[in-house]
């Protein structure tokens, strides 16, 4: 099985949300459900510093999130029914006849990727766009991507090319479900389990 991977480069991404709009329109989703997210990390002040003189530490920047189709996904081991599953590609996928939407998979994911479709009645998710990845195409967010900050790719050519790095602030560590992901940080960016910010758009999340 070759696993594919998104890579994200934080130093590019503008926030300005074509990727998550792209996929909203691709998978024909309503106002209440996105499977790719853009979080806002901000913080940082002024110090008076022992001349009188204030200088800033403020930071922002971006980070586009969806399902990572984790090695280890926490969302496929809470779930009752076994909808919730890891399918013969290795993208983590819903069977929407199967799943009851308890949510427990919603619960259980530190990425948010599953999402509760109230219209539906049932848990909805990044699905990798793998009927176009199958056709030899990316991900309809990556191909979307104005600044070319998102790519997807077998996991280990991602890692090849970029290094192993798969999370920054607000990101948990990887090292709970070791997500299919490599992320480029800006130098701004601070480690995931970072306390001096904040997700500064938490209403668009």
């Amino acid at each position: 099985m070759k696993q594919y991977g998104f890579y994200f480069d934080s130093e590019r991404c503008t926030g300005c949300k074509t990727c998550e709009l792209a996929c909203k329109d691709y998978k024909d989703l309503g106002t209440e459900v996105n499977f790719r997210r853009i979080y806002e990390y901000a913080g940082g002040n002024w110090v008076q510093d022992n001349e009188g003189c204030f200088r800033q530490d403020v930071f922002a920047y971006y980070m586009s999130i969806s399902c990572n189709h984790c090695e280890d996904p926490a969302c496929t081991k809470v779930c009752p029914t076994g909808a919730m599953h890891k399918n013969a590609d290795g993208f983590v996928v819903v069977n929407e006849e199967t799943c009851i939407g308890c949510r427990y998979c919603h619960m259980a994911c530190p990425y948010d990727a599953p999402q509760y479709d109230a219209q539906k009645g049932h848990m909805t998710k990044c699905d990798g766009c793998y009927s176009r990845v199958k056709e030899g195409q990316k991900p309809i967010c990556v191909e979307a991507c104005p600044l070319r900050a998102l790519d997807f790719a077998p996991i280990e050519e991602l890692r090849a090319k970029y290094g192993e790095q798969a999370s920054i602030a607000p990101l948990p560590p990887a090292e709970f479900t070791k997500p299919n992901l490599v992320v480029k940080p800006n130098k701004h960016a601070r480690p995931s389990g970072d306390t001096t910010g904040f997700l500064a758009n938490p209403r668009e999340v």
